[in-house]
């Protein structure tokens, strides 16, 4: 007899009876079945080690090409200054938007990649030499900070991460004030003379730099982890990058200062 319960009759229609009486057979196959439900395979490939690397490898590669492109072309300073302009506008997009395109993400590294070739160029002819002892300086702090990070030396905590982005934000923001500033004064803030402020300024984002790229590790080992889509590899990539053009930039600098105090 069909029960008036509603109760049970929600019960009987989601398991499929639609209010008839199973068998002696149904019974047993319902006794017969497991217990459990095998776990659903995903539904996206998830991400790897090797996907950041080898993602990491095009856009740095992308970066490089553009670069020695742009050295060799002698592009002018004018379409270098475009150039870093436009790379800015796609890199605050991928910023923002967490983006995991890929043609977004090359292009803003072709785009860097011929500003940073400009910007060499033009350092290497005033102090010989000190692009190579820069892409040595960059080299050494990745490996450096990779260490560092892969010992548990420094470990990347909410907290460390509110106080590197505070600083992050803190520092773009002192750097868009010294900007300004020397519009009306020489120098600005001082915050990039050659002077014992402006040394301990460039030290100070040098190791901004290394701090976010313990933010970039930490970024890659938590979506391996937590089972992220194979596209986020391109978001570690950029972030990758973005980070290593800070240091390669802050670390010219610092020793073309020290170069011209010789």
């Amino acid at each position: 007899m069909e029960s008036k319960n509603p109760v049970f009759n929600r019960s009987r229609q989601s398991a499929g009876w639609q209010g008839a009486t199973p068998t002696p057979g149904d019974l047993q196959n319902m006794y017969d079945s497991p217990s459990y439900a095998p776990s659903a395979p995903p539904a996206y490939r998830t991400m790897t080690i090797d996907d950041v690397v080898v993602r990491g490898f095009m856009t740095l590669g992308t970066l490089v090409v553009a670069a020695a492109a742009a050295w060799y072309l002698n592009v002018s300073l004018g379409v270098a200054v475009g150039a870093a302009i436009v790379a800015l506008v796609l890199g605050l997009i991928a910023s923002f938007r967490m983006s995991t395109n890929p043609a977004l993400i090359l292009s803003y590294a072709a785009f860097e990649g011929i500003f940073l070739g400009a910007i060499s160029s033009a350092y290497e002819n005033l102090y010989n030499g000190i692009v190579l002892q820069a892409v040595l300086g960059t080299a050494f702090a990745f490996g450096g900070v990779l260490t560092v990070y892969a010992l548990r030396i420094v470990r990347v905590t909410p907290k460390f991460i509110r106080f590197v982005v505070a600083a992050g934000i803190a520092a773009i923001g002192l750097m868009l004030v010294n900007l300004i500033a020397g519009f009306f004064v020489t120098g600005g803030l001082g915050l990039r003379t050659d002077s014992p402020l402006g040394w301990i300024f460039s030290v100070a984002m040098i190791l901004l730099g290394c701090f976010f790229l313990l933010l970039d590790f930490n970024s890659v080992e938590e979506g391996v982890r937590q089972g992220a889509p194979e596209k986020f590899a391109w978001q570690c990539a950029f972030g990758l990058t973005l980070t290593l053009v800070w240091i390669y930039l802050e670390v010219l600098r610092f020793i073309s200062i020290f170069t011209r105090s010789d």
